[in-house]
């Protein structure tokens, strides 16, 4: 299966977390909306509004640990932040 850039950056986002926080990480991403997380095989499908579901996630993350969330989610997706149109996600990474 070959995922795109979203999709690719929700997997970042859930390893980088992972690795902080554990398990709990990838429960918390089973929770959002619209992303079906499949992490025995390091996969995840975004649906919907592809910008809003990786924003719900990193939101997710910053409810329960905050701002420090969101700047492992910025490190763990920076380089694929390039291939995203301008300001797509700049508010919520922030």
């Amino acid at each position: 299966m070959s995922m795109d850039v979203y999709e690719q950056i929700a997997v970042k986002i859930i390893s980088g977390q992972e690795a902080i926080i554990g398990p709990v990480a990838v429960e918390q991403a089973q929770r959002v909306s619209n992303l079906k997380v499949n992490w025995d095989k390091k996969e995840v499908e975004v649906g919907g509004n592809k910008v809003k579901v990786i924003e719900d996630l990193i939101n997710k993350y910053k409810e329960l640990f905050g701002q420090i969330s969101v700047e492992v989610s910025k490190q763990a997706a920076a380089g694929l932040m390039a291939q995203l149109p301008a300001n797509t996600l700049q508010e919520v990474l922030k």
